[in-house]
């Protein structure tokens, strides 16, 4: 969630911002959903920030649960690191998917960001 609402708000901000970037990008022939990429693209790059440093601090400040958890049902250090990798891997994938959706569907118009809508 937190990704998904730092993209959300980083890209309505940026849009907000850039304005005359995305109106040139759209007078130069370019659809509403390359304009929005272009302006929305680092926005979606500092949503997965959090999460990608909440995984570079796993097993360094905190023990995951996961791994702790599988450790005490009996499995080998190697099999909870493994499993904590797995579950650290699919975080970020989900995170990445839910930051490529939600900037999808502001190119799309799906999502509002704001009062005043964007120029087609």
């Amino acid at each position: 969630m937190t990704a998904t609402s730092i993209a959300g708000r980083r890209a309505a901000e940026e849009l907000t911002a850039q304005r005359g970037s995305y109106e040139a990008a759209l007078s130069l022939g370019m659809s509403r959903r390359e304009g929005v990429g272009l302006v929305g693209r680092d926005a979606a790059g500092l949503a997965l920030v959090p999460g990608l440093d909440q995984t570079r601090t796993v097993g360094l400040v905190t023990l995951p649960g996961a791994f702790v958890g599988v450790l005490l049902a009996g499995a080998s250090p190697l099999q909870a690191g493994a499993v904590q990798v797995l579950v650290l891997v699919a975080l970020l994938l989900v995170q990445v998917l839910a930051v490529s959706v939600t900037v999808e569907l502001i190119s799309a118009g799906l999502l509002p960001i704001g009062t005043e809508p964007l120029p087609e």
